[in-house]
């Protein structure tokens, strides 16, 4: 039996799951709420895969899959969802990945973030950047911070992305998307006439290389809002992707120029809830206080972590802290907990001493 794109996008949908993956000799496998499941028992043939994925590719995607052996593109499902797609040759085959975006964009509540982070939103320059791993919610995350903008506030977001993930329409604001391959060649070009553009937000989809990195804190620097993200976990491993991106030689200007742009640092992995019923966010959330604008510029980065645990007060929190949250309202399982612990020797210790007081002295 030959497989629909149709027929695997809606089972994907009605089982909630996140992704689709298209492989030779294994039958589809979604991700639900984390886990692999077979879609079908039939594995896949390499006509099966070319077939599939020429139901969904331009012929522009086909022909740079054959030059380059890959390609990615985003493309529209009906009036349901958007897709993210990565297309690729394996052993020679054809292979498929195709990530889920849901048309709704969610609310500060819906997705657990704190609704302080409104506040540094309203910034009038400086950089916020949302980082984690590949899948950890960080799209969503912005779909959400440029949706409450754009409905309260009157700007001119430009965001640039490969591909567009969610499609966000005027209310308040103006919005421009540019994709990069189909709008404009790279992500340092399409930021270097943004500026032109009379923005008052720029959004950089991925700020994976120098040059783009440099554009974003240019664009920081002369006064715009500006968000992207890193694949990095944890706000000191943020600082320090940065600034060990460029050459030892420019490593303390970008120290004061960061130090001085930086607004704040929200950092973030999904955890699954128990029974396997859906994922959590967790968040580390760094804003850029006095002292950790000193300690970025002194080269200091390896104490932010401590200037976090004690700064509550102005909405920061460890990613370990909310973890540890987690595990106490009963949220996740402990070991899916401890498999994303920053410090996982200080977590565990952690999650003990919480547990001995729980249990009291009755069970020593």
């Amino acid at each position: 039996m030959a497989y629909e794109m149709v027929s695997l996008l809606r089972m994907l949908i009605d089982r909630d799951g996140s992704d689709l993956h298209l492989a030779v000799d294994d039958p589809p496998i979604g991700r639900v709420h984390g886990s692999l499941q077979f879609f079908g028992d039939n594995p896949l043939t390499s006509d099966d895969t070319e077939s599939l994925m020429k139901s969904i590719a331009s012929v522009d995607n086909q022909q740079e899959l054959q030059e380059v052996g890959g390609t990615d593109f985003g493309f529209a499902f009906e009036d349901v969802a958007r897709f993210r797609v990565s297309v690729f040759k394996q052993r020679g085959n054809v292979g498929l990945v195709l990530r889920l975006i849901p048309r709704k964009i969610m609310t500060f509540e819906e997705i657990g973030l704190p609704k302080s982070l409104q506040e540094i939103l309203l910034k009038p320059r400086g950089m916020v950047l949302v980082t984690g791993p590949t899948g950890s919610g960080k799209s969503t995350s912005l779909a959400t911070m440029i949706d409450w903008l754009n409905t309260n506030y009157d700007h001119h977001i430009i965001t640039v992305e490969d591909p567009i993930e969610y499609y966000h329409y005027h209310k308040k604001s103006i919005i421009t998307q540019r994709e990069v391959g189909v709008d404009v060649p790279t992500f340092a070009e399409a930021l270097r006439r943004a500026l032109r553009m009379d923005p008052d937000v720029i959004l950089v989809g991925e700020m994976r290389d120098l040059e783009t990195i440099e554009a974003a804190v240019t664009a920081a620097e002369t006064g715009h809002l500006v968000f992207g993200t890193l694949h990095t976990t944890g706000a000191v491993r943020t600082v320090d992707r940065i600034i060990d991106a460029f050459p030892t030689n420019q490593q303390e200007q970008i120290r004061t120029q960061l130090a001085g742009n930086l607004v704040s640092v929200i950092s973030q992995t999904l955890v699954p809830k128990k029974g396997g019923f859906g994922r959590v966010a967790a968040y580390e959330i760094m804003i850029t206080t006095d002292a950790i604008r000193n300690l970025i510029r002194e080269n200091k980065s390896y104490r932010i972590t401590s200037a976090i645990q004690t700064g509550h007060k102005f909405g920061m929190n460890l990613l370990d802290e909310h973890l540890m949250a987690l595990f106490r309202k009963g949220v996740c399982d402990y070991e899916e907990l401890v498999e994303r612990a920053q410090d996982r020797v200080e977590f565990e210790a952690n999650i003990r001493a919480f547990r001995e007081q729980s249990e009291g002295p009755q069970s020593a």
